[in-house]
This record gives structure tokens, C-alpha cells and sequence, in this order.
């Protein structure tokens, strides 16, 4: 994932700026320094995320890689301009030139800075919730229901084991579950009010978590039966469908729609989605009821 660096540059732009020595290859030896720390970044990422991620890690890393070359040997040409004045003296200093060339390293530091920020993105991938526009979703929501009911039969029978008269029994049960001997006496080590185990609301809570995401899991099938029923629609103008690929509902018009009609559009939530040649939003019921306000008000 490594790209050139241009060592003549490098090289040049030290000898315009000090006096010391280049050291050859020192310029790509730092380029890779950073690359490496970044790849580094990417190799823990994906040992904590879903493989379906690592794709996404990786083209983040090509894509710090590049835009890092880039920008190095863009600050290399730059250093190269004017020489410092240490080297070309205080006589005739073309100082309008070096002002021209500071603005152009802010410009450049600033871009290093933004390039810097792409190693934030590959530490959060995979940190956020699941949307329901992924085309996967149902089945994502799915794997993490079972891993929360399975959590909630855990606790409880933690708790079971926990409550046993013989509490040697009782360890060697939560032994036979998982649990290291350090993690039993932490759940049995009585709290502010002297309970044991895992307390009520800590199951109450994740039990919560549970109708919440069968909820979720239930409104998205709901939505994919709706939208499997429904139709394209035409208007005057214009189509009103439903893409449950993209779980977008939008409107696609014959040629560019006036501004009173964009105004419209975007007061009711549909943006425009060059990608599709088309105005759009997430498809829902407030979608539906929103196209439908839309086609209400281009009408009159």
C-alpha cells in the first residue's frame, strides 16, 4: 500500500532549508514510518470488527497512503520554491515570493492535517449502530438479538447458580458456564444493599434492549412486505417509486423541476440524489406521508 515518494524533491528541499546533509531515502523512510503506523491501526481494527468491515479498513488505509505521497512530495516542490534565508543570504531576498510560498505551506499543512483525520474513520468503522437502509440489516439486528438473549439467559442462570444452599455447587455450576473464579467472587461480593449476582435492573435494562430490537426487526419486515406491494405511480412530470434496494422512496422527473417544485421537495425531506437522477428519502411511512404531501401541492 506504499506509493512513490519523490526523493529528488526531498532531497532539494533540504539542501534549499539547511545545511546539513540529505540522508537518501531518509524522505520514503518516513512516508512508510507513517503508512506502517497507520496499517498497524487497521490490522487491531479488524480483529474487533465484523469481516464485512475489513474491506472498508483497507480502502481507508490505500486511501491514507495515497493522498499521504501526495501531499509530502506536494510539500517537497513547495520547500524547493525559495530558499531559506539562512542559505541565500538577506540580499535581494525575493521576500514576496516567500510569503507566496508560506501561504502555500499553511495550505499544504492544513490538507496534512485533514489527511490525518482519515486514520479517526478507520477507528470508527463498525463503531456505530445499525441503519435501516442497510440491505442487511434484518439479518445484523437478528445476530444481535440472539447475542442479547443469550446474555439475559446467562445473567439468569448466574443468578440461579449464585442462589444455591451449597455455594460450592453453586461455583462449580458458574465454573461449568464460563466463569473464572475471579469473575464469581466478583458476583458474589454483596453491594450497597447487600445483593449478590446480577441485579435487576441490569437485566431489566437488556430485556429492554430485547423488545426494542424485536421491534426493529418487525417494523423492517413490515416495510419490505409494504414495499413489495407497492407500485410505480406516475404523475404529471414525473414517477413516484419505491426503491427497497436502496430503502429510499423518489421521485423522478421527466426533465428539472421548477423552484417552486425543488421548494417543495426539500421542505418535505427529499433531497437530490445525482447518483439516481432522482429526488429522494429514507423509505418509511413518513416517507410515504411525505411523497404524498408532495405530489399534493405540485398538483394544485
Amino acid at each position: 500500500m506504499y506509493y512513490e515518494i519523490n526523493e529528488d524533491a526531498a532531497r532539494t528541499a533540504k539542501h534549499m532549508n539547511s545545511f546539513g546533509e540529505y540522508k537518501e531515502g531518509s524522505a520514503t523512510e518516513s512516508y512508510r514510518s507513517q503508512v506502517d503506523k497507520v496499517m498497524e491501526i487497521a490490522e487491531a481494527k479488524k480483529k474487533r470488527t465484523d469481516p464485512e468491515y475489513h474491506v472498508k479498513i483497507d480502502h481507508y488505509v490505500d486511501l491514507y497512503a495515497r493522498r499521504l505521497a501526495e501531499n509530502l512530495n506536494k510539500g517537497y516542490e513547495i520547500d524547493s520554491r525559495v530558499p531559506s534565508i539562512l542559505i541565500s543570504g538577506a540580499g535581494n531576498f525575493p521576500t514576496r515570493k516567500k510569503e507566496k510560498q508560506n501561504a502555500a505551506r499553511d495550505r499544504n499543512m492544513q490538507e496534512y492535517n485533514e489527511i490525518q483525520g482519515i486514520i479517526d474513520k478507520i477507528r470508527s468503522i463498525g463503531n456505530g449502530g445499525i441503519r435501516s437502509d442497510d440491505e442487511n440489516a434484518i439479518e445484523k439486528l437478528e445476530k444481535k438479538l440472539a447475542k442479547l438473549e443469550a446474555t439475559q439467559q446467562s445473567m439468569k442462570d448466574a443468578n440461579k447458580a449464585i442462589r444455591m444452599k451449597d455455594q460450592q455447587e453453586g461455583d462449580a455450576k458458574l465454573l461449568q458456564m464460563g466463569y473464572t473464579t475471579e469473575q464469581i467472587r466478583s458476583l458474589r461480593e454483596p453491594d450497597f444493599c447487600g445483593r449478590v449476582g446480577y441485579q435487576s435492573y441490569v437485566l431489566s435494562n437488556n430485556n429492554a434492549n430485547i423488545r426494542r430490537i424485536r421491534e426493529r426487526i418487525e417494523g423492517l419486515r413490515k416495510e419490505k412486505e409494504k414495499a413489495i406491494c407497492q407500485t410505480e405511480e406516475a404523475g404529471d412530470g414525473y414517477i413516484l417509486t419505491e426503491n427497497t434496494e436502496l430503502c429510499r422512496i423518489q421521485f423522478i422527473f421527466e426533465c428539472k423541476p421548477d423552484d417552486d417544485t425543488r421548494a417543495i421537495l426539500k421542505s418535505n425531506g427529499f433531497r437530490w440524489a445525482p447518483s439516481q437522477g432522482a429526488w429522494q428519502r429514507m423509505l418509511n411511512d413518513n416517507g410515504r406521508r411525505a411523497a404524498e404531501r408532495v405530489r399534493k401541492e405540485i398538483q394544485k
